[in-house]
C-alpha cells in the first residue's frame, strides 16, 4: 500500500496543464503511450473553447481524476460553466472522465451508434478490465455515461455567438465517430480519425470507411487540426494524409495477401514498413493492426 500511495502522491505533483492553440481555444495533450497507472490513462487529447455564454469541451479524457484536472484548468481560464461536452467516440481513453462533467451540469453530445457500444459486453468488460489494470485511477466508482443528445445527423451547436459544426464521420475508427469544426477559428477537432506523430490504433475499425472519412476531411482544409492523439497540427492536410496513407498501405499489403491465400506471418514479414516503423508505438500496434486488417480483407473478399 505504501508503494501505491507513493506513486499516487508523485503523480499528483505533475498535474495536467492546457495550452492555448487558437483564439479562446485550449488543448491538453496525452502521452504517446499505452494507458497505465503511471500515466493515469492520460494518453488521449482533450480541448475546450470558451464562448461568452459558457464552455464547449471536446472529449473527457481517460479517468475521472483527469477530468477533475481539466475542469480545474478551465476554471483557471474562465469562471463560465461547461455547457457541452462533445464525445468524438466512445473509447475508454476519451470517456472515463464524463461523469465529472455530467456532475458539473454539462450536456453530453455524441454519435447515435455510441449508444450501442455502451449497451455491449465489450464496454462492460473493458471497464471491468480497466478497474484492474488502471487502478487506482479507474475503480468501482467509475461509470459509463451515456450522451444526453444522441446525434443521428450532422448538426450545428450554437453557443455565445459561436458555431460548432458536428459531422458524423463513422463507421471509421469507430461506428460513432464524429468531428467538430469551430467555424470562426477554422479549428477541426478530429478525434481518433487522426493519430498525429504515432501509429494509429486500428483495432476492429472499418478502415475503408475511415479512408473515405479522411478524404472528406481533406476537402475542408482546416486552419488547425486537433487530433485525438499527438500534438496540434498547423499542417492539417499533411497529417490527415499520413493517417490515410498508413491505412491504405495496410489494406493494400494485407488485401493482396488475403486474395493470394498467403499466410499472415509471411505477408507481414515481406511487407515494407519502412515509412512508418520510426513512428511511436509502431512496435506495440502495427502487428495487431496488420492482423486485424488481414482478417477484415479476408471477410471483404468472401463478401464479393
Amino acid at each position: 500500500m505504501s508503494g501505491l500511495l507513493t506513486l499516487t502522491q508523485a503523480l499528483a505533483q505533475a498535474p495536467l496543464r492546457v495550452q492555448p492553440v487558437a483564439p479562446d481555444t485550449w488543448f491538453a495533450q496525452g502521452a504517446a503511450a499505452l494507458g497505465s497507472p503511471a500515466n493515469r490513462n492520460f494518453i488521449s487529447n482533450a480541448a475546450f473553447v470558451v464562448t461568452r455564454e459558457g464552455v464547449v469541451v471536446i472529449d473527457a479524457l481517460g479517468s475521472p481524476a483527469l477530468a477533475d484536472e481539466l475542469l480545474a484548468e478551465i476554471a483557471r481560464v474562465t469562471p463560465l460553466p461547461v455547457r457541452y461536452v462533445i464525445v468524438t467516440h466512445y473509447h475508454a481513453d476519451h470517456i472515463y472522465g464524463l461523469q465529472r462533467f455530467k456532475a458539473a451540469g454539462a450536456t453530453i453530445v455524441a454519435g447515435e451508434q455510441g449508444r450501442e457500444y455502451l449497451a455491449s459486453d465489450t464496454a462492460r468488460l473493458r471497464l471491468q478490465a480497466s478497474r484492474e489494470e488502471l487502478a487506482p485511477w479507474i475503480d468501482e466508482h467509475t461509470q459509463l455515461v451515456p450522451a444526453d443528445r444522441w446525434l443521428q445527423a450532422d448538426t450545428v451547436i450554437e453557443l455565445g455567438g459561436e458555431r460548432f459544426r458536428l459531422q458524423l464521420a463513422g463507421p471509421a475508427h469507430t461506428p460513432e465517430d464524429l468531428v467538430v469544426l469551430h467555424e470562426r477559428t477554422g479549428v477541426l477537432f478530429a478525434g481518433d480519425l487522426v493519430f498525429r506523430g504515432r501509429i494509429p490504433f486500428v483495432g476492429l475499425a472499418d478502415s475503408s470507411g475511415w479512408i473515405r472519412s479522411l478524404d472528406r476531411l481533406l476537402t475542408l482544409q482546416p486552419r488547425l487540426l486537433v487530433p485525438g492523439h499527438g500534438p496540434v497540427s498547423d499542417q492539417s492536410v499533411a497529417d490527415l494524409q499520413l493517417t490515410r496513407d498508413y491505412l491504405v498501405h495496410l489494406r493494400q499489403a494485407m488485401g493482396e495477401a488475403a486474395r493470394n491465400l498467403e499466410p499472415f506471418e509471411d505477408a507481414y514479414a515481406r511487407t515494407d514498413w519502412s515509412r512508418f516503423e520510426s513512428l511511436p508505438l509502431f512496435g506495440a500496434a502495427n502487428r495487431i493492426n496488420a492482423y486485424n486488417t488481414y482478417l477484415l480483407m479476408e471477410r471483404e473478399g468472401m463478401g464479393r
